[in-house]
């Protein structure tokens, strides 16, 4: 089969797969994440040669039981009560879990950054072992907890994000395809370019604005704050989505490997497709806790 289709066949599924996911129910959603964690932690290991059955073990317990305290806590609790035979109350306060969860992985990002910047092709199992919580597990938390918003599921939020996404690497590479003489990180990745970078910001604002006026349709009222909300976001997912995309290009290039994974023809694995959503959702998250407590 042509490259080119099969490259295009495979996106088309996975974009189906994902909206379909998104919209259908929040279990859906919660679910193929959850399937999309345990499949990155297992190319995460690949890359840095970790155990990967204690890994996916960890993480798998490690997602299901937060999301259930968080997002199902009535359910959970009359399950247990019902298994145990006892009025059990879990009296875990999440929004707490979340700032603390929030802080772990803003701190493992920066140890992220740093690793970038550093000339090291050496990485000790503790620093793996930090990854693995920080880099792959936690973020996968934060982009089923910024879909629920303020208050409840909302799968525009998430819709808008992975839109923007989409939206700043196409353009970045068209752009930079085009024009792009400057290079961005060569020593990382050859292709990415500087005028490549700014045309993707430059769209994503673009599609950020959009959103805001014809996919989110807030209130009149909200409505030029929505603007700015989404402008905002749009600059977060083009600067940090380049930079998780950068990082994870370093890890596979300490591997020696080219792709994180093959599950998508065409597309590498789903690192290779999750690299910049996984980097931005933290920071999204912590943008949202800024505007509420602001507000």
């Amino acid at each position: 089969m042509n490259e080119t289709l099969k490259r295009a066949i495979s996106g088309a599924v996975y974009i189906a797969l994902l909206l379909t996911s998104i919209l259908f129910s929040t279990e859906s959603f919660i679910i193929l994440f959850g399937l999309f964690l345990i499949i990155a932690t297992y190319e995460f290991c690949n890359l840095v040669k970790l155990n990967k059955v204690i890994s996916i073990l960890f993480v798998s317990v490690f997602y299901s039981t937060v999301s259930l305290i968080s997002f199902y806590k009535v359910e959970t609790e009359n399950y247990i009560s019902k298994i145990l035979k006892e009025n059990i109350i879990i009296t875990v306060d999440t929004d707490k879990l979340f700032s603390v969860l929030l802080i772990i992985t803003l701190i493992i990002s920066v140890k992220c950054i740093v690793f970038l910047f550093d000339d090291t092709q050496n990485i000790s199992k503790v620093s793996k072992i930090i990854y693995l919580i920080g880099y792959i597990m936690l973020p996968f938390l934060f982009i089923v907890k910024i879909s629920f918003g303020i208050k409840d599921y909302n799968p525009k939020i998430i819709i808008g994000l992975f839109i923007l996404i989409w939206t700043n690497d196409t353009f970045a590479y068209l752009v930079g395809k085009s024009i792009g003489k400057h290079k961005l990180f060569e020593r990382i990745s050859p292709k990415k370019t500087i005028e490549g970078f700014l045309g993707g910001v430059a769209f994503a604002a673009l599609a950020g604005f959009l959103i805001s006026k014809f996919y989110i349709q807030p209130t009149p009222e909200f409505s030029s704050k929505s603007i700015l909300i989404w402008t905002i976001i749009a600059l977060i997912v083009s600067i940090f989505g380049t930079i998780g995309d950068l990082i994870e290009s370093k890890f596979k290039r300490v591997a020696g490997v080219k792709d994180s994974g093959a599950i998508m023809p065409g597309h590498g694995g789903v690192l290779d497709r999750l690299d910049s959503v996984i980097f931005v959702a933290p920071i999204i998250f912590l943008f949202y806790q800024i505007l509420y407590y602001v507000s």
